[in-house]
């Protein structure tokens, strides 16, 4: 039976036309991925560019659209990881034993996170849980405890080494147990850290805390 040529190459040209629009469709990012970058470029915003009397209120809001996002994608760690930093944020500007339920409330969040994939966000979920073994209370008050807050510090660690946040909070931990001199060159890399696409503020932001916490240590 003989070929018609000219059918073999609509055919074959039909499969280029669709190899060359499903390129860029390949090149974007995931709707769930530009959710989470929207949740943390207005994390960002408000952490280090707007003023404190706005920021619980803004935190607020910013927390209810996070609880959206982790409901839309279930089976994905990030919007939890960043449904818990906004929590935890919130928590941090309300303050006091009225935070305690937001701080619960973000542990669970990082702990689904971590059961879903502890490395997402270059081990993000065991960076933020283990600041919040750390910074809060023990019990009765609440769950703080300084030997759970090392391990999981050291976890998002071995995950990215050269972070800025893995090596900024490692650092911050050292300082609060009383190790500051071992913190000096966590603090250090961490200023010393490459720059992420697209979080400039957050950076910034972070180096400048990096700063601070190395000046208060060598003028002690």
């Amino acid at each position: 039976m003989p070929i018609d040529r000219s059918l073999f190459l609509r055919a074959a040209g039909a499969m280029l036309l669709a190899a060359v629009v499903l390129v860029p469709c390949v090149a974007r990012a995931a709707p769930v991925d530009d959710a989470v970058a929207e949740l943390q470029r207005d994390w960002e915003v408000i952490r280090y560019q707007t003023p404190a009397a706005e920021r619980e209120k803004r935190f607020e809001a910013l927390a209810a659209r996070a609880h959206k996002v982790s409901e839309t994608y279930p089976a994905r760690s990030e919007p939890l990881v960043w449904e818990g930093i906004v929590v935890s944020s919130l928590a941090g500007e309300k303050g006091g034993l009225g935070a305690l339920g937001l701080v619960k409330q973000a542990k669970t969040l990082y702990e689904r996170a971590i059961q879903i994939d502890g490395n997402a966000l270059d081990g993000s979920a065991y960076n933020s849980l283990g600041v919040l073994y750390y910074k809060v209370p023990g019990w009765p008050v609440a769950f703080g405890d300084k030997e759970k807050a090392g391990e999981l510090l050291r976890k998002a660690l071995a995950v990215n080494p050269k972070g800025i946040d893995a090596n900024y909070f490692y650092g911050e931990y050292l300082v609060e147990t009383k190790h500051p001199e071992q913190a000096v060159p966590y603090l250090e890399r961490a200023m010393q850290a490459t720059d992420r696409p697209g979080r400039q503020v957050a950076d910034t932001g972070r180096r400048e805390e990096a700063r601070m916490l190395l000046d208060r240590i060598k003028s002690k």
